[in-house]
């Protein structure tokens, strides 16, 4: 891909900004959206042109939105909020979306997703094991997203299912500090630092890895219960406490088909060393 090639960023919130930014740096032409005004104008500070999108509104302006899809590639980074509503008002932006993508030069799609989206098996899980949400879960919003964009002939699309993300204004240690009788201590956690976000969709875009779907989280997988322990106490705060369970859930995401097919090299593989 040139250097000319135009980058449109759909979310330039905590993921999504320092993607940008990363993307401009590295010469592409890019523009950025966000749903708050006051962030415009730190978007446009960045080298970044901005837009002002929100999906959810049904005054959605047109010619905005037209303007912003006018580009080569796509990184669609909307948080689902799935505990809201469960899910659909975000299953319904990404039909908004899909519909104005009809009617642009848009032939690639970056969609940013979650392991959220596999079940838990008990065990290791690849990219395939999105049979078990197939058969277990069908109505799974966040699955039905994805395919919304994969299962068309008009883009080519990449799916990359981030773990837990963190980095950044993003601490662990926040997440669960003071809280106790917490259930699976015993399972693995599945993290991704912020860094290797960044790095794995910039070099998917530059190494043009389309209709592919990567599972990405770090190397090593700490146990729960020593992973948000020691991140509470790395900020001072009250460390959570777990129950002792019988009986652990829990699926350990393995990252390698991305390692293989990007040659890529976790900037930070162990979540322990996170903080």
């Amino acid at each position: 891909m040139g250097d000319k090639q135009t980058v449109s960023v759909l979310g330039c919130g905590w993921l999504g900004l320092p993607l940008a930014e990363q993307l401009s740096r590295n010469g592409y032409m890019v523009k950025g959206s966000t749903t708050s005004p006051v962030k415009l104008e730190i978007i446009r500070q960045q080298g970044i042109s901005p837009y002002l999108l929100n999906l959810s509104k049904e005054n959605l302006q047109t010619e905005t939105i037209h303007d912003f899809l006018e580009a080569d590639v796509l990184v669609l980074n909307i948080p689902p909020k799935l505990r809201s509503d469960g899910g659909e008002s975000y299953l319904k932006q990404m039909h908004t979306l899909r519909n104005y993508l009809a009617d642009s030069p848009i032939s690639r799609i970056l969609f940013v997703s979650s392991t959220s989206v596999y079940q838990d098996l008990n065990r290791t899980v690849t990219e395939e094991d999105i049979s078990f949400t197939d058969e277990q879960e069908p109505g799974n919003m966040l699955l039905q997203a994805e395919r919304l964009f994969m299962q068309s002939e008009e883009w080519m699309t990449t799916i990359v299912r981030f773990g837990g993300l963190v980095g950044g204004e993003r601490h662990p240690g926040k997440f669960l500090a003071g809280k106790q009788d917490l259930p699976n201590g015993d399972a693995p956690v599945n993290m991704i630092h912020l860094d290797d976000c960044i790095a794995i969709l910039s070099r998917i875009i530059e190494q043009e890895k389309w209709g592919e779907t990567y599972n990405a989280c770090a190397d090593a997988h700490p146990l729960r219960k020593d992973f948000f322990r020691k991140a509470a106490e790395q900020l001072g705060l009250t460390p959570p406490t777990f129950q002792d369970m019988a009986e652990t859930h829990f699926k350990l995401i393995k990252n390698q088909k991305l390692k293989d097919d990007l040659a890529y090299v976790f900037l930070h593989p162990d979540p322990m060393l996170f903080f």
